[in-house]
């Protein structure tokens, strides 16, 4: 299926602002995505995905970032110090719970062999690792993860890429269905008529069925709920865009795509990791330049039509990833259905 959930149930006028071209996240310029999706035998449902802020070397020229968690229900590598600084200095990489070390390693391999002096006479590098647990079908104890993959998903990184169960997204549940990777995103006009894109990929792994709502509308026809399947499980929220945006205010955005989450019915359950990253292309310099640089910022007046216009891709980013995302068999036997054959002219909102 190439068509994204809009295409084929029209979103009416629940969304205001307009898409980028693709409705992907690489509508900001530069951003490149890649999946290494490791779906094998009767164990393996899982794999890695990589986000690119630009295809430089990130650790002389980071980007400007923040993130906010949500829910601390989560185990990433790297948030302490981006969160400190400001920045992004590798690649964003999304895999599963137990795979955060071995994808943090092969960061840091992959920034040394770029830069032969960190740890030694350079700082040392803080590689941004983000994951969500697909214990439901995956056999997370088998540690499938490797080095290996982070690379190929790097270097498969691209400006079109698969939504669903793909990458990261391979063994991930949302709202009861299969699906993990999902993406949108949105143009934002400024006063004066400066044109910027904001783009969201998630990966999606939390929700309650019966608590699941359609661009506003509960859909009965998926209860009642079985009593052991809960609001629990985790969702990776990774914000990019072109508008010039410090840390600060990109902390902002963060916490407001939370927003969407309870748009889609979710109340952020316990046991769910719920984290955001956001980072912007612009003003981003090289480490071993000049002591001081000039940027420009956007102004707070500026501020509302960003926080809507990050809810709005991250809602419909969680549809995506439902909406490609296709059944398989899991290691104990449990399959996770397909949100699209159930989601039809007669359950459509």
């Amino acid at each position: 299926m190439t068509k994204q959930f809009r295409d084929t149930f029209s979103p009416s006028d629940w969304w205001v602002h307009p898409t980028g071209p693709k409705n992907l996240i690489t509508d900001v310029s530069g951003v490149t995505v890649g999946h290494y999706t490791h779906n094998t035998g009767d164990t393996a449902r899982t794999g890695v995905t990589s986000i690119l802020p630009h295809d430089g070397n990130l650790f002389d020229r980071p980007v400007h970032a923040a993130s906010a968690v949500l829910n601390g229900f989560g185990k990433s590598a790297g948030l302490v110090q981006l969160d400190e600084l400001g920045e992004i200095e590798t690649p964003i990489i999304l895999t599963n719970t137990f795979g955060v070390s071995d994808c943090a390693k092969a960061l840091t391999k992959r920034a040394i062999r770029l830069n032969r002096e960190i740890g030694r006479k350079m700082p040392t590098v803080n590689p941004l690792v983000l994951e969500c647990n697909d214990g439901v079908v995956n056999d997370i104890q088998a540690f499938h993860v490797t080095e290996d993959m982070v690379d190929l998903a790097i270097d498969r990184a691209s400006g079109d890429f698969d939504q669903g169960t793909v990458g990261a997204g391979t063994g991930m549940k949302t709202f009861g269905f299969a699906g993990g990777i999902g993406s949108a995103s949105r143009r934002v006009k400024t006063p004066d008529k400066t044109s910027y894109h904001l783009g969201a990929l998630v990966l999606s792994n939390f929700g309650q069925k019966s608590e699941l709502r359609v661009m506003g509308k509960k859909l009965s026809a998926f209860n009642p709920q079985s009593p052991d399947a809960k609001d629990k499980g985790s969702i990776i929220i990774v914000l990019a865009t072109d508008a010039p945006l410090d840390s600060r205010q990109l902390g902002r955005i963060c916490k407001r795509s939370g927003a969407a989450l309870g748009r889609l019915g979710s109340f952020w359950g316990h046991q769910s990791g719920d984290i955001a990253v956001a980072f912007s292309t612009a003003n981003s310099q090289s480490r071993s330049g000049k002591a001081h640089y000039d940027a420009t910022r956007l102004s707070e007046i500026c501020m509302n039509d960003f926080f809507h216009v990050a809810v709005e891709a991250v809602e419909e980013a969680v549809l995506n990833a439902i909406w490609f995302g296709r059944a398989s068999l899991g290691y104990s036997g449990k399959t996770l259905p397909e949100f699209s054959a159930f989601f039809d002219q007669n359950t459509a909102p």
